[in-house]
């Protein structure tokens, strides 16, 4: 692990990069810093990018986002979301379980991503007792997102009632504007230690890898994944043998306090092995 103080010396060494969104490009409000100047330097250069995060929306509503926060689509090469994936999948039915989920649905997550559920024939229903699965997309509007206690109850609901759950996205919190906020992620796997049936679609999944390096078009020698989160960015590059390089900046800045040996300590005893760290996705040092 190599601690760099720039991403430029990277950007010479591949050809493809998988870019993590929050906590990398953007913390959910605004662009980090440095990070809209390192796309359009990446694309003058004819590096290939694509974006792919945990989001819990449609790729489509990512890049709304993105483009209000002054992100272009110019700027990358292609874009996907879990929410994305879940949408494919409810729609495809690849497996039995996901064809026995049925058609009534419970959401537990905001408004902005009832975008997983447009144009698939499903039912919204307004309880757990009335459905046949639970989609969660995290924390909703009507509870304190920042407490894994304001959800009991409604987990509780929805293992009462035997739903099998679909969880659009995998991360376990995230820092949006400053502030510490619970994912779907945590949502999930207390459901899953109630004793609830759960799928997740995202990183570190290899399966969710495979359409963004066709995206990329490259060996996996030339590709390296950016992200702040060890265990989704950095374990998910692992997981597929691609190079992974990770960003202080984001969600371990308060565990490592941007100090390279305590970085290196923590992918340590996670078994994980970046081949570079970095304090922000920015070009030059500062």
């Amino acid at each position: 692990m190599t601690y760099l103080s720039s991403f430029a010396a990277l950007a010479e060494r591949y050809d493809g990069f998988i870019l993590d969104l929050w906590g990398v490009i953007h913390d959910g409000v605004n662009p980090l810093p440095g990070a809209v100047d390192t796309l359009t330097r990446l694309r003058a250069l004819g590096k290939r990018s694509v974006l792919l995060s945990n989001a819990p929306r449609r790729a489509w509503a990512a890049q709304a986002s993105m483009r209000n926060m002054g992100i272009g689509d110019e700027l990358y090469d292609g874009i996907l979301t879990s929410g994305e994936a879940v949408w494919l999948a409810l729609r495809d039915r690849p497996d039995g379980w996901w064809h026995d989920l049925g058609a009534r649905v419970f959401h537990l997550g905001p408004e902005r991503d009832r975008n997983v559920m447009d144009e698939l024939g499903l039912d919204m229903v307004a309880t757990p007792a009335e459905a046949s699965f639970v989609l969660n997309t995290g924390p909703d509007d009507l509870r304190d997102p920042t407490t894994l206690a304001e959800f009991e109850d409604v987990l509780l609901a929805c293992l009462n009632a035997r739903l099998p759950m679909v969880c659009g996205n995998p991360d376990m919190e995230v820092i949006r504007g400053g502030k510490r906020i619970l994912c779907a992620g945590s949502l999930a796997a207390r459901y899953i230690a109630l004793g609830g049936d759960c799928r997740m679609l995202g990183k570190p999944d290899p399966a969710i890898y495979d359409p963004v390096l066709r995206m990329l078009g490259l060996e996996k020698s030339r590709v390296l994944a950016v992200g702040d989160a060890l265990a989704t960015d950095i374990a998910g590059a692992g997981r597929i043998g691609i190079d992974a390089c990770w960003v202080l900046g984001g969600i371990h800045l308060a565990e490592t306090q941007g100090d390279p040996d305590r970085a290196v300590a923590a992918a340590r005893a996670k078994g994980l092995a970046p081949v570079a760290i970095i304090s922000s996705f920015g070009w030059s040092a500062g």
